[in-house]
């Protein structure tokens, strides 16, 4: 009866793998099928030869979906004669960790076995999980592979962090996604060989731009693909481009509001906008309006941008981008894109200064680092007889009084006497800004440099 039911459920997995889709039956079953990621699992690097030593530390895959993190723990555990215990940190709770941490325990002591415990999506685990974790990781109750597509610096806690190294895994090439595809079409037992696909040429490459590097999302799109297509008369599917496009939809997205991914294309926004590059600035917009991006996310960002970046270089900037903040929230989307691109354009192609960004910083250098002193007498207002007395506003010059309404006098305290913040660029109406200041504080305003050097010395 043992035998039967062993034989049963020997033929129930085998039914269950050949009903799977075809990403899982296409799962690499030893190094050698595995496709990319040459600077984590090729045969000198370190990875495999802690596998050959059977010495496998603790590790965190992180990467993007579908570049292998899950196949990649699998075969780990399959080559270091592991038990392979693998959960999702969407679905399992502190129950769960604890009857694995004491079948584990029962397996090592009872057998000698050792056992690999993968955590998919590792960073949805709070902390109190992740605490649970932690003991058996430094005591080998298990060894602890997790897989990621957010930043475990951010996401896992630092003690089991720095217990853990991490591999970062990378975008498959559009090489290796092709790669991919030729083995599903050519593979008779675990891939659709059977099936006699002829994936056209434009179709194939459609498949693999769209993928946008992600194995799975090909492999799924392909097999879909195949399914809804009919044998001709000669037993083929001819799978062409519009069926290709309907199975696929749209690209597999690169892009999570509250991943990396929205951290790495708002950078990528900023640094193209600052470095005067409309091309790259409308196309990194056009990927955030793409992937749905809050719109006044994007607005908020254009108006720090006009202050920080082009500043009084164009002064005009920052009520552009204000307008445009105005009309997104008038508009909604998706007509606010446009008022987005044309402030996007005009900062980008504005000149650029962040002399008061950087004045303000260095003023707060010195207001945190330095003893608060009294304002000085003569800025202080004398609003009351006893206030007049004690000499408030006494020595004060009121500039209108003087021919340019402008009279040089202290305005800092005796400790920072001197020291100048603004530093005016030489750009765009900033430069007028510039000649306006020496014009009015003549030799002070000479030694900028100079002041500026002792500004940061003292910071």
């Amino acid at each position: 009866m043992a035998s039967s039911q062993s034989l049963f459920e020997h033929e129930g997995e085998r039914r269950a793998r050949q009903q799977a889709p075809l990403a899982d039956r296409l799962r690499p079953q030893s190094f050698d099928e595995f496709v990319g990621q040459e600077h984590i699992v090729g045969p000198e690097r370190v990875l495999r030869r802690a596998i050959a030593a059977q010495r496998i530390p603790s590790f965190i895959l992180w990467g993007p979906p579908g570049s292998g993190k899950t196949t990649l723990a699998r075969l780990v555990s399959g080559l270091t004669d592991s038990y392979f215990e693998a959960i999702s940190a969407v679905t399992s709770g502190v129950a769960d960790l604890r009857r694995i941490v004491a079948e584990a325990k029962e397996r090592q002591g009872m057998y000698g076995k050792k056992t690999i415990l993968f955590v998919d999506e590792i960073h949805r685990f709070n902390k109190s999980q992740q605490d649970v974790i932690l003991p058996h990781v430094e005591d080998g109750t298990f060894t602890l592979i997790g897989a990621t597509t957010e930043n475990p610096s951010f996401e896992v806690i630092g003690p089991l962090l720095s217990r853990s190294r991490v591999f970062t895994l990378e975008l498959l090439s559009p090489e290796q996604v092709e790669t991919i595809i030729g083995r599903a079409l050519a593979d008779p037992r675990r891939g659709i060989a059977e099936m006699n696909v002829d994936l056209e040429d434009d179709a194939l490459k459609y498949l693999v731009d769209m993928a946008n590097g992600d194995a799975r999302t090909a492999l799924n799109a392909l097999e879909t693909a195949a399914y809804a297509t009919n044998p001709g008369d000669d037993g083929r599917r001819k799978v062409d481009l519009d069926t290709v496009a309907d199975a696929m939809q749209r690209r597999s997205p690169r892009y999570d509001k509250g991943g990396d991914g929205h951290y790495d294309t708002i950078s990528a926004f900023i640094k193209s906008v600052r470095g005067s590059s409309p091309d790259g600035a409308l196309y990194w917009l056009a990927r955030m309006i793409d992937a749905g991006e809050d719109a006044l996310f994007i607005a908020r960002r254009l108006v720090v941008l006009a202050a920080e970046d082009i500043g009084l270089a164009q002064p005009g900037a920052l009520a552009v981008a204000m307008a445009a903040q105005q009309a997104v929230h008038f508009l909604g989307m998706p007509e606010g894109r446009i008022p987005l691109a044309e402030a996007t354009v005009y900062l980008a192609t504005s000149p650029k200064s962040n002399s008061a960004y950087a004045a303000i910083n260095r003023a707060l250098e010195d207001a945190r680092q330095h003893t608060n002193e009294p304002v000085p007498l003569h800025l202080r207002n004398a609003v009351t007889g006893l206030m007049k007395e004690a000499g408030y506003g006494e020595g004060y010059k009121y500039a209108h009084d003087y021919e340019g309404h402008f009279v040089e006098q202290e305005f800092l305290p005796p400790s920072l006497k001197g020291r100048r913040y603004y530093q005016p660029s030489q750009e765009g109406a900033e430069k007028q800004i510039g000649e306006r200041l020496k014009k009015w504080w003549g030799a002070s305003r000479e030694s900028e440099q100079e002041s500026e050097q002792h500004g940061e010395s003292n910071g």
